[in-house]
C-alpha cells in the first residue's frame, strides 16, 4: 500500500505506511509522517530535537465490512532555542476528533439514504458520533439560512409535543426553504427573524399566514409594506371547526336516541367535500343527518359554498361572493355561523388579496407534513439545535429515510 493509495482512499497525504495488522473485524494501518524539516511552533526556529512519540487512533473509511483504524505515530519535538515542546499535528482530522475528515464525508453520504441508527450500526460507532458528524455538516451548510432574495414568506406553527411545546416556522415561498425556526408560538417567536430582516435590509413583499391575530400583528408591526394573504386552507379549516362544533353541540343536547344515532359518526362525512362522497350508503347517511338538524344543514351547505370564494374569475367577483356568503351566514340565526361571518368580514382584505398574488401556505403545509414524518421516524429530538438544523435542511433531504 503506497502513499498515493493512502491519499486517494483515506484522505491522508504526507504520510507513509509503516505496517498493518488485522484484529477480529478491524484493520489497523500504522502510519507516520514522512520526514521533513520541522520548525518550532512558537519561535519558528528550525533547530528542534526529537523528544519521543506516542500513537493516536483515528477512524478511517471502512475496507468493505471491516472497520479501519489509522494508528498515527505522533512525534514529539523540543526546540533547542526556546525549549518549547510540541507534537505533530494531524492534518486529515479536525482538532481532537477520533475520526478523519474522509470518514465524516462517508457518514454524510450514507445519511442521504440511511438513518442515523443504521449508519452507526453499519460502521460500528456510537449513535452520538454519527449525530455529531451530521450536526457539524448541517451547521456548516445550512446555518444561518441565507435571506438574500427572500421576498415572499409563509408563516405557520407546529407542535413539538402536543399541546405543550410549539415551534413557529417561516418559509421562503419561492424556494420552499425554512428560513427561520422560532421557539413557541405567536409574535415573540418571530422577533429574531424580523431582526435579521431589518439588519440585512430584506424587503418582504407578501406574507401568507393563517388568521392568527398574533402573526398578523407581528407582520403589521415589522413589515408594514408587505401584503398579508390569508390562505384559503386555513379559512376553510376554521369553517370546518365551526361545523364540527355545531355537530358536537347538537349531539350533546339531543334527547332522542334515534336522532343521536343518526348524528353519531358523521364527522368524517360532514367535513369531506360533497363531490368526494361517491358511495350511495354514505351519501344517504349524510342526507339523513342533515334532514334531521336544520342548524347542521345550514352550516354544512355554508361550508360547501365557502369554497366558491376562491373559484371566481376576478377579485371583484370574489368580493361579491364573500359579501353574499357573510349576509347569508348573518341571516342563518346560527350563532357559530354569525361569528364566522364576523371573522371573514374583519379579514376580508387578506382573504381577497389571494387574487393579487396567488400565494398560499400550501408549501408550508407540505413542510409541516414532512416535519411530522421526521418527528415520528426519529421518535422525537432531545437535541433542539440538531432538530433546528434538520429543519433548515428539510427541503434538501430524503425525509422518508434520513431520520432517527
Amino acid at each position: 500500500m503506497n502513499s498515493n493509495f493512502l491519499c486517494q482512499v483515506y484522505g491522508v497525504s504526507g504520510y507513509r505506511l509503516c505496517g498493518q495488522c488485522h484484529k477480529d473485524s478491524e484493520t489497523i494501518l500504522k502510519i507516520e509522517r514522512k520526514h521533513k524539516r520541522i520548525c518550532c511552533l512558537k519561535c519558528g526556529n528550525i533547530g528542534v530535537s526529537f523528544d519521543g512519540s506516542s500513537t493516536r487512533d483515528i477512524l478511517g473509511v471502512p475496507s468493505g465490512l471491516r472497520k479501519t483504524v489509522l494508528r498515527v505515530r505522533m512525534r514529539r519535538y523540543k526546540c533547542r532555542r526556546c525549549g518549547h515542546v510540541f507534537q505533530d499535528r494531524v492534518p486529515f482530522a479536525n482538532g481532537n476528533r477520533h475520526y478523519s475528515r474522509r470518514f465524516a464525508q462517508y457518514v454524510v453520504e450514507l445519511l442521504k439514504a440511511c438513518t442515523v441508527k443504521s449508519v452507526a450500526s453499519l460502521l460500528r460507532v456510537s449513535w452520538d458520533t454519527v449525530k455529531r458528524i451530521h450536526k457539524e455538516h448541517l451547521r456548516r451548510r445550512y446555518s444561518p439560512p441565507p435571506l438574500k432574495g427572500v421576498r415572499n414568506i409563509g408563516i405557520d406553527e407546529f407542535s413539538v409535543r402536543r399541546g405543550v411545546e410549539f415551534r413557529t416556522i417561516v418559509v421562503d415561498l419561492d424556494t420552499g426553504r425554512i428560513v427561520h425556526v422560532g421557539k413557541g408560538r405567536g409574535g415573540d417567536a418571530l422577533l429574531p427573524f424580523w431582526r435579521r430582516v431589518k439588519r440585512l435590509g430584506v424587503q418582504i413583499r407578501h406574507v401568507a399566514t393563517d388568521l392568527s391575530a398574533a402573526f398578523i400583528a407581528s407582520v403589521l408591526e415589522n413589515a408594514p409594506g408587505a401584503k398579508l394573504v390569508f390562505d384559503h386552507f386555513h379559512v376553510v379549516k376554521l369553517m370546518n371547526e365551526a361545523l364540527d362544533d355545531i355537530r358536537r353541540t347538537l349531539y350533546r343536547h339531543e334527547r332522542s336516541v334515534m336522532r343521536r344515532r343518526v348524528l353519531l359518526g358523521t364527522r368524517y362525512l360532514l367535513l369531506r367535500n360533497a363531490e368526494d362522497i361517491l358511495d350511495t350508503k354514505y351519501r344517504t347517511r349524510l342526507d339523513n343527518a342533515l334532514a334531521l338538524n336544520e342548524p347542521l344543514s345550514k352550516a354544512y351547505y355554508m361550508k360547501e359554498a365557502l369554497r366558491g370564494i376562491w373559484m371566481q374569475p376576478t377579485k371583484d367577483a370574489a368580493g361579491k361572493e364573500l359579501y353574499a356568503w357573510v349576509e347569508q351566514a348573518r341571516k342563518s340565526k346560527v350563532p357559530r355561523l354569525e361569528r364566522m361571518a364576523a371573522t371573514l368580514m374583519a379579514r376580508r382584505t387578506g382573504i381577497l388579496a389571494w387574487y393579487d398574488c396567488r400565494f398560499s401556505t400550501a408549501k408550508v403545509e407540505g413542510i409541516n407534513n414532512k416535519i411530522k414524518v421526521l418527528k415520528r421516524s426519529a421518535y422525537g429530538f432531545r437535541d433542539d439545535k440538531y432538530f433546528k438544523l434538520r429543519l433548515f435542511a428539510l427541503h434538501d433531504s430524503n425525509i422518508q429515510t434520513n431520520c432517527g
